[in-house]
């Protein structure tokens, strides 16, 4: 009786923690065939657009994201954008939020991430170097923290990228703990030069992540919004620019994860 009464409370457990699981459909119903198999793809669901306030997003209402990941970049109607979604297969069921905040806080493994240089020809790391920095007015490098055995509802750390093409440019990182994942957003809170030219200005890019493990696997949602200068306009393929950073940040997220989910 003992036995049959340990193995139905189990039973129960794993059906409570599997119900709290959403599916990919759950968040995104009705989400067109081509769109989806991309979003499970190898390279996923990317769209470009120059104003986001006038187009239908992934991530908008109609959706399961949380309406905060798509505001923050809305609400400062950036003159360009990207939106992405990757789903990356594997068994999620024992991820948790802190599980994924603490694989996001190793800052550290940023560097030496490959995008693919059409100009060469050739895998090039993106981000040189990738260290935490103790605050905005002090740039000196800090330890990654230790993982944390509490999740907090927020947080703000500050990180410096050395860029392959932009040389250091310096990250305020904001995260939040939502219902079902964690949003982390990027802000640029100096701005970004290009042979001593201004490209991007103070606070004139933002990348939004929202990671939430599925019943499929890992799900990364992400949509960033850039102002550029016009003498960055008729030099940089903006939207090539800003999804090869975007999609090195996925890679780092869903990598970092993807440990704790074989580990």
């Amino acid at each position: 009786m003992k036995k049959l009464i340990l193995i139905l409370i189990c039973f129960l457990t794993v059906s409570f923690l599997f119900a709290q699981q959403r599916s990919f459909n759950d968040i995104f119903p009705g989400l067109g065939t081509e769109a989806r198999n991309a979003a499970f793809g190898q390279s996923g669901h990317l769209a470009y657009s120059r104003n986001a306030a006038s187009q239908s997003l992934l991530g908008g209402t109609s959706s399961g994201i949380p309406s905060q990941i798509t505001n923050n970049i809305l609400n400062r109607n950036p003159g360009y954008y990207i939106e992405a979604l990757y789903v990356f297969p594997c068994n999620s069921s024992n991820i948790t939020r802190l599980d994924i905040y603490n694989a996001l806080g190793n800052i550290r493994a940023l560097k030496g991430i490959p995008y693919y240089s059409e100009t060469r020809e050739r895998l090039t790391p993106l981000f040189e170097d990738a260290v935490r920095i103790t605050s905005q007015t002090q740039t000196s490098s800090i330890r990654d923290p230790a993982p944390s055995s509490t999740l907090p509802d927020s947080e703000t750390v500050y990180i410096r990228l050395k860029d392959t093409n932009f040389g250091n440019t310096y990250y305020r990182c904001e995260i939040n703990t939502l219902p079902y994942g964690l949003s982390y957003s990027l802000t640029n809170f100096r701005a970004m030069t290009y042979f001593l030219v201004t490209v991007i200005r103070t606070e004139r890019f933002t990348a939004q992540l929202y990671i939430e493990p599925i019943r499929e696997g890992i799900l990364i949602y992400s949509i960033a919004g850039v102002d550029i200068s016009d003498f960055a306009s008729n030099r940089i393929h903006i939207n090539s620019a800003i999804a090869k950073r975007l999609g090195v940040i996925t890679t780092w997220a869903s990598n970092e994860i993807l440990k704790k989910a074989n580990g």
